[in-house]
């Protein structure tokens, strides 16, 4: 069973920069594995931000691209969401997830979610 628990959201201005972690239980879970964040607004559905692999390949959304960067330590165990250039349109509950997988393609599902973590963005 993997525990992920999501970090460092809040409120900022447009244009404001913040950055979301995610910590993962287990040994070396960031590492051989594929992660991604989602973000899911009221009365919207949820939607990928962001995956990463266990070789670091990287998937962005169109809406993110150049604004968002995903990394990982996995020393730490631990995945990480910078995201710059906040627009208001960016304001959702930020879900870190994981499946047990090395890489993301493919049909599996995300098997773990974290909490989440809110992200609020004004204009």
């Amino acid at each position: 069973q993997v525990q992920l628990v999501e970090s460092g959201g809040g409120s900022v201005q447009a244009g404001g920069s913040l950055r979301l972690s995610c910590a993962a239980s287990g040994y070396n879970t960031v590492r051989y594995t594929c992660m991604g964040w989602f973000r899911q607004a009221p009365g919207k559905e949820r939607e990928g931000v962001v995956t990463i692999d266990s070789s670091g390949n990287t998937n962005y959304a169109v809406s993110v691209r150049g604004r968002f960067s995903v990394s990982k330590d996995n020393a730490k165990n631990t995945l990480y969401l910078q995201m710059n250039s906040l627009k208001p349109e960016d304001a959702a509950m930020y879900y870190c997830a994981l499946k047990e997988v090395l890489y993301c393609s493919g049909d599996s599902q995300f098997t773990y979610w974290g909490q989440g973590t809110q992200v609020t963005v004004s204009s």
